[in-house]
This record gives C-alpha cells, structure tokens and sequence, in this order.
C-alpha cells in the first residue's frame, strides 16, 4: 500500500471518504483521497477485499459496468449517452455484456449467449472484461450495503466533466493524451504528478499499467470533487432486474 500527503489522519475510514478504482492484470488499483490534502493507493486481488475498502468510503466510483441487461436487443442507454458525448473518444465506451453472458467459458460461447439474449454479438474488448464485471456484480448482489456506496464511472466521461463537457482531444496511450489528462488533473488537484510519479516508482507496469494509474485518480478526484452532487448520463437512468442502476457517473467543470 502507497501512501502520501500530509500525516496520515488516525481515522482508516475518514482517510478514505472518496475512492476510484481501476481494474488492473493484478486485480483492482484504486486510489483514496481525504477530505484534506491526505491520499493512499493500493490494489486489492479479489472484489472481496475491494468492498472491505469501499465500505469504509463515502463513495466508490469504478470503471466497469454495474448494471446490466438480462433480455431485450437495447442497448444501455448509458453507453449510448456516453458515446454521444464523448465524440472521438466514442470507441473507448464497450457495449456491456448481458449478464447471462458472465457465465460462459469461453469467447465463442458468449458471443453465442449475448445474441441469444441481447441480439447482438460480444466484441473481444467486452469479453476481455468480463471476468472484472462478473466480480463486481457478484459483490453488488450479495448483501452487504454497497450498491448504495459503488458506482459506475467511465474514465473519459469523467474527463469529458471535468472539461466542461469537452471531450480530451487525444488518445490517452498517446504522450499527448496523457499529458493533457494530467494538466487537467493538476488544475483541480495539484498532488496529481506526486501521486502518479509515486505509484509509477512502486509498482511494475505488469502489475499497474499507466492507463489503470489515470483512470483510478480521475475517478477518485471525480468521487471527491461531486461528493453530494454527482451527476448522471443518462439524467435519469433505469434499473437492471436487480435494482442496479445502469448509469455513468461524472462532476462538471466549466
């Protein structure tokens, strides 16, 4: 576990009030951040232990899909808002799999069961996170009180919030892309290149990739700087068959 800041607060849970998280080859990275100056990271290996951390939060945004479909041939409306918004960044939004689908074992079988129930096939970038999403629904489902705690972010719609409804101009793998990521980080919160610099000195690329660094901080500082007042796309969005809402969260910035 990584820390930084001023002295860490004597409250575990008072330190980690707003908390973004990532999926990485490792399990999941996530970044905490105080209601001071205070910040911790760390990656936890299985959901379980990530809802340990998201318990003692405010709240928890993460970048995976929550809410999921179990029939009908529509799309999430959130996906679609997302791609609409999000312009040339519109291909970074993968369409969520149906649930029955986080059952298969293996690609072709759930291309087979996503057509059956949704109506359309499964692209290889949705089947790559399946396994993340199925962690995640599995928590969320089970008792607990979490779903009132963990929410859906995209990383890109929360930078398209934080940029006054503009979407980043470059592909975050790019240098640019990443550099303007930051610069607009370091406006909001300037430990941002500490706590990057940090955690790219402490873990292995193998194990936390540049992206999962940038995209757990920019919900972390999403969860932070919305604390009360986070928003939604779409403004009002539906439920899935267990009462998950199926919605992208993100704070604007003019």
């Amino acid at each position: 576990m990584v820390t930084g800041g001023a002295p860490l607060i004597s409250s575990y849970a008072a330190m980690m009030r707003y908390i973004g998280v990532d999926g990485c080859c490792s399990g999941w990275f996530w970044v905490g951040l105080s209601d001071r100056s205070d910040w911790r990271t760390g990656i936890c290996k299985s959901a379980k232990a990530l809802g340990a951390v998201a318990a003692a939060s405010r709240v928890t945004l993460i970048d995976v899909p929550i809410g999921l479909r179990d029939a009908g041939c529509e799309e999430r409306l959130c996906d679609k808002v997302a791609r609409r918004a999000l312009g040339p960044r519109a291909s970074s939004v993968f369409p969520a799999p149906a649930r029955a689908t986080l059952a298969a074992e293996d690609y072709t079988q759930a291309k087979g069961i996503n057509r059956e129930v949704l109506g359309r096939g499964l692209s290889l970038q949705s089947w790559a996170i399946t396994p993340k999403i199925r962690e995640i629904d599995d928590l969320l489902r089970s008792p607990g009180g979490l779903r009132n705690l963990v929410r859906e972010v995209h990383p890109e719609v929360c930078f398209w919030g934080l940029n006054g409804k503009r979407p980043m101009a470059h592909n975050k793998k790019k240098r640019a892309g990443r550099e303007e990521r930051v610069e607009r980080m370091t406006k909001i919160l300037p430990e941002t290149s500490s706590i990057i610099a940090c955690v790219a000195r402490i873990y292995h690329r193998r194990d936390v990739a540049w992206d999962d660094i940038l995209d757990a901080l920019v919900a972390a500082i999403t969860a932070k700087l919305g604390a009360g007042r986070l928003q939604t796309l779409p403004a009002k969005p539906a439920t899935d068959a267990f009462g998950l809402p199926m919605e992208m969260v993100f704070t604007e910035l003019s």
